[in-house]
């Protein structure tokens, strides 16, 4: 019974996603680069895009003066809160996971990057 249960635990880590393992430093030069001419994320500012400052735990589409597209509206309907699973779902592809979305972004490629900007979010410093 015991080696079954070890066996299990190992296969379990290694095969959940690194997205908490992320680097908030690295994530701050990805919002940078890829993401602060739409977005603020140490301010409750809106700017092409709604603001990012508090997201982790914010549901879907709900920042005060942004006029969201009607296909993010409908992705945040059910209640959709944003974390870093649905973070980790959202930004290798926003246009897949959310039809009808007006953001350009094509997303990160990068497991490294994604989990590097999620740390940041989670914290940002300006």
């Amino acid at each position: 019974m015991r080696i079954p249960l070890i066996a299990l635990a190992v296969t379990t880590a290694f095969s959940m996603p690194a997205l908490a393992d992320g680097d908030a430093v690295e994530g701050a030069a990805v919002f940078k680069k890829q993401c602060s001419a739409c977005h603020t994320a140490t301010e409750d500012k809106n700017k092409v895009g709604p603001s990012l400052h508090n997201l982790i735990g914010r549901n879907v589409a709900t920042v005060d003066g942004f006029k969201y597209s009607p296909g993010m509206i409908e992705f945040g309907a059910a209640g959709k809160v944003w974390d870093e699973a649905l973070l980790g779902q959202y930004l290798p592809k926003p246009k897949d996971l959310v039809k009808g979305t007006r953001m350009a972004f094509a997303g990160l490629k990068s497991p490294e990057e994604i989990a590097d900007l999620i740390a940041y979010l989670k914290n940002p410093a300006p």
